[in-house]
């Protein structure tokens, strides 16, 4: 590995063969992290690494394929510890539990994670080059429903569903004997419903 120094910070670079899930890379000058990779050899032409990846910025997943052997610079992510302090206008403001500074994410950088985060919840925030690029929250969530309509007397199937408000103000589907006031368990990875909390 060579290092590559940009404004003053050593990087290193790595080639396809370094991949790992989970390693941070700059692609085209955006930060992403390898979700999945395949080495693919195909009968005819050059082998290539077909490629998952998450833009740490808004936590979208797009598939790319590179050349075996090109190179990239591997990003350093830092976690840290975080608690979710409060939203003001477009920002979203969090502690860091190590050094208690205020640190701040655009909603434009947190992406779905606006519509499950509430006050004083804590999460981990991945950090680059000292700056905070993205958020890491648990994989079930339990929120409580602040409105939806009421169900049908008697109805506990899982068959039907109906839109309920929940305390962030996102709005989920869940069965028709869920009621305002309950608290549910939501999967942050495809914001549906889980259970009942």
């Amino acid at each position: 590995m060579q290092p590559l120094v940009v404004e003053g910070i050593s990087h290193e670079m790595i080639t396809t063969s370094e991949f790992r899930n989970g390693l941070a890379i700059l692609v085209d000058h955006e930060l992403c992290a390898i979700v999945e990779h395949q080495h693919v050899k195909p009968g005819k032409g050059g082998a290539f690494m077909r490629t998952k990846l998450r833009r740490l910025k808004d936590g979208s997943v797009m598939e790319r394929t590179f050349r075996v052997g090109e190179k990239f610079e591997e990003a350093f992510i830092e976690e840290r510890k975080l608690q979710f302090l409060y939203r003001s206008g477009t920002s979203f403001h969090f502690m860091n539990m190590g050094s208690f500074e205020d640190v701040a994410l655009e909603e434009s950088a947190i992406d779905k994670a606006a519509g499950f985060l509430k006050e004083n919840m804590e999460i981990v925030g991945d950090f680059h080059d000292g700056r905070l690029v993205g958020l890491e929250l648990p994989v079930f969530i339990d929120l409580r429903v602040e409105h939806t309509e009421p169900g049908i007397r008697g109805d506990t199937s899982r068959a039907g569903t109906k839109p309920a408000q929940l305390e962030t103000g996102m709005t989920i589907q869940v069965p028709l004997f869920v009621g305002s006031g309950e608290t549910v368990r939501v999967d942050t990875r495809t914001g549906e419903y889980v259970s009942r909390a």
